[in-house]
């Protein structure tokens, strides 16, 4: 009898932590995303909208030096080259870059870029209005384009911060015609 209940007992607490441990794994995506918002961390970067931009105030006593990395998931045949490795920016002043994209092989590819920005804290105060990052990215077979980021640095970015890397990695992405471009 005892150990009847000795069973029972556990089988209750297994189920139970399980349950438990189902609900946090679920809630750990929302909360991720509330942690790399408050803490920075992860590298997003914030959109600006038209609207915003003429309200920005420019700082041009002091420059930040802005590096571009571009790198490429193992799986897809593209090539991806910034075209300025560099650029030294004032903050509150929006400035736009590109990118080189090339499909490597003879077929039609979707590609997916992510951006990452590195000090982490930095990233807090990118403000992007346009960005090949904003959407997917279809090329056809052989096929070479030019990618834009338009951006701003926020004249709030702290002292400390004289320079940051901006990095972007395609990965390979389903097709979704509603998010092609």
């Amino acid at each position: 009898m005892i150990k009847v209940r000795s069973i029972k007992r556990t089988t209750v607490l297994l189920t139970s932590l399980t349950i438990v441990m189902f609900g946090f794994g679920y809630a750990l995506v929302p909360l991720y995303d509330v942690f790399c918002e408050v803490t920075g961390l992860n590298g997003k970067t914030g959109r600006i909208y038209s609207s915003e931009a003429s309200k920005l105030v420019i700082d041009d006593q002091r420059f930040v030096t802005i590096n571009f990395d571009s790198n490429i998931n193992g799986n897809l045949a593209w090539k991806l080259k910034a075209d300025q490795k560099f650029l030294k920016v004032n903050p509150g002043k929006f400035y736009t870059v590109t990118y080189t994209v090339e499909n490597m092989i003879n077929e039609e590819i979707v590609g997916q870029a992510i951006p990452s920005v590195s000090p982490g804290i930095a990233s807090l105060y990118l403000k992007k209005s346009e960005c090949f990052c904003f959407r997917n990215q279809v090329l056809k077979p052989g096929e070479r384009k030019k990618l834009i980021v338009r951006f701003e640095l926020d004249k709030d970015i702290p002292k400390d911060v004289e320079a940051l890397t901006l990095s972007y990695t395609f990965f390979r992405a389903l097709k979704d015609s509603k998010t092609a471009t």
